[in-house]
């Protein structure tokens, strides 16, 4: 049976830091990219960031590029979210997901699997 486990979302101030994490089982891991995406309250979901096969390529979303860190230990199971100098605008539902793809990037419709999701709440 394939999961994807988020962990790690909570409440931060704002310019705090969290760190998200994905535990992957049922599945080759280490043969499919990871990406990470986001559903604030009213909005569509959108794309975060997406790391590739073994982790040598990565792609981060604008509005996050230099704040948020994709990376991956295949060894766990495991991807993960860096995040720093959280926003207000950084409040949302945080999903990670899996394709069987090399670097699946921002296409939803390329991942294949998909993690329940966990909260991240920041005030200002």
């Amino acid at each position: 049976q394939v999961q994807l486990v988020e962990s790690g979302g909570g409440s931060v101030q704002a310019g705090g830091s969290l760190r998200l994490s994905c535990d992957g089982s049922g599945f080759t891991f280490w043969r499919h990219s990871m990406g990470w995406f986001r559903q604030a309250p009213g909005k569509v979901r959108e794309f975060v960031a997406a790391i590739s096969w073994g982790g040598d390529s990565t792609r981060h979303a604008d509005p996050v590029k230099g704040r948020f860190t994709i990376s991956r230990d295949d060894a766990k199971g495991t991807v993960y979210l860096h995040m720093n100098s959280l926003k207000p605008e950084d409040t949302a539902v945080y999903y990670c997901a899996a394709s069987t793809l090399d670097l699946a990037l921002g296409d939803e419709n390329r991942y294949d699997f998909w993690g329940q999701g966990t909260q991240v709440t920041v005030s200002s």
